[in-house]
């Protein structure tokens, strides 16, 4: 069994997984506040909430967009399990060949999920991660990671609306009644929810185009449930994209494996 991690902007995904199954999946919030001891004790508390006991944990990879919290959370995870900890990053071995101007740049996140999903679907893919950003990635059909487009994610969005007008009020992330609202409240659920799902739908459709196929298309991500419904493509919803990724790229590393 493995413990990943997947350290985003706004939430800290973590799962043990094994060959076998995804024992569970569960988010945290990235607080730049917290002490290793604060994370320490929050990973403490979700494994055994799941009944989970370290000793069948047999490593930890972590993969992070957020590089001032990385050594934080990667000594926490080690001082819980006991071991050390591999974080996806420059010398880690994925398997995955990308197509990009500076393919250092491309985010530890996106490879692990294009990982994942070359191992799962068949190429093209489309594959789309709604958290603080939604970013669109895709792989053409020889499985190459070739780019994809990044957007203001959906409660940054939201937060923005809210924050830059006088009268606009928090809402929840809930569907609209009608896509035509009657009252403020339904329109702002209509352009947050349907606005953003409409927006997936055009650049699927952009892509495929540039592609000059269909793809496979997929959704993870915290927001992902709420919006992806709404789209009028098929798409597939996977939370665990990013765990499985890390699982595949944890036994890529390990030293018999490597070459």
């Amino acid at each position: 069994m493995v413990l990943a991690i997947d350290m985003g902007n706004t939430n800290i995904v973590i799962g043990c997984i094994d060959d076998e199954k995804i024992h569970f999946v569960e988010r945290m919030s990235t607080d730049s506040s917290k002490t290793e001891l604060e994370y320490a004790i929050s990973i403490k508390n979700v494994l055994e909430l799941y009944s989970i006991d370290v000793k069948r944990i047999e490593g930890i990879i972590i993969s992070s967009v957020v590089p001032p919290l990385l050594n934080v959370i990667r000594r926490a995870a080690e001082k819980v399990v006991n071991k050390k900890a591999s974080v996806v990053g420059p010398g880690v071995k994925t398997g995955l060949n990308i197509l990009m101007d500076n393919p250092a740049s491309v985010g530890s996140d996106m490879i692990v999920s294009a990982v994942a999903a070359l191992r799962e679907y068949e190429p093209p893919i489309i594959f789309v991660d709604m958290g603080t950003a939604t970013t669109i990635s895709v792989i053409d059909k020889k499985g190459n990671y070739v780019g994809g487009a990044i957007l203001p994610g959906v409660n940054t969005s939201l937060n923005a609306l809210v924050s830059n007008t006088a009268q606009l009020p928090r809402i929840s992330m809930e569907a609209p009644r009608r896509i035509i609202g009657k009252n403020t409240i339904e329109c702002m659920k209509s352009g947050i929810v349907v606005g953003n799902a409409a927006c997936i739908d055009g650049m699927i459709e952009r892509i495929e185009e540039e592609l000059n196929q269909k793809a496979v298309v997929l959704a993870t991500g915290g927001i992902a449930s709420s919006i992806i419904p709404h789209c009028k493509h098929e798409i597939i919803i996977d939370e665990a994209l990013l765990l499985k990724g890390l699982k595949i790229i944890f036994d890529k590393n390990k030293p018999e494996n490597r070459q």
